[in-house]
């Protein structure tokens, strides 16, 4: 085979596993923490949403989400789901955010079976002061989530202060509570 000829036939086989490599490359690297949110500093959606049925607390239901709870104080807002690993993963560190008064813990669970979402926070706990259903996704669309878990910090304007993509693990935990101190001072 001339070396021309055999050039040409591995040039595609060359591309392709330059192309292999590149993707494989980018998909290890970079924070998904880190993607870029449009929502950052603008109203958070004023969406309400039910309250998930047979979920209470000292004898009395927990509420829905009313966009009102934003209202005059720091309120981080959690994504969430039954069916969803990584929720299981942070949901400790939700639990001790809930434990800091200084702001409101509430959840979205995200498209999942009532029966399924409420036997979680019985076998987990209940960190959320307000859990909303979101069975049809709409919500989560509003709060541009890319994924669950995706977390939030609403400030006392209303306004959307941080967003966290992913799981709040250990490492996560000090920088998401700095955030919710910066979203306090102001």
């Amino acid at each position: 085979m001339s070396v021309r000829r055999w050039w040409l036939v591995s040039l595609p086989l060359v591309i392709f596993a330059a192309l292999v490599a590149l993707f494989l490359f980018r998909l290890g690297a970079g924070d998904p923490s880190r993607l870029p949110s449009a929502l950052i500093g603008k109203p958070a959606p004023t969406l309400a949403l039910p309250p998930l049925g047979g979920l209470t607390e000292s004898g009395s239901p927990v509420p829905g989400i009313d966009p009102a709870r934003f209202k005059d104080r720091v309120t981080v807002v959690n994504v969430w789901a039954s069916w969803c690993v990584p929720c299981r993963d942070e949901h400790p560190f939700l639990v001790r955010l809930a434990a800091d008064k200084r702001a409101t813990l509430v959840g979205i669970n995200y498209k999942d079976a009532p029966e399924n979402a409420l036997g979680f926070l019985n076998r987990f706990g209940n960190p959320f002061a307000a859990v909303g259903v979101d069975s049809g996704g709409r919500a989560a669309i509003e709060w541009g989530v890319y994924g669950v878990p995706e977390t939030f910090i609403v400030a006392r304007d209303g306004r959307i202060a941080y967003k966290h993509i992913g799981p709040i693990d250990a490492r996560g935990f000090e920088k998401f509570r700095a955030e919710i101190d910066k979203a306090l001072a102001n």
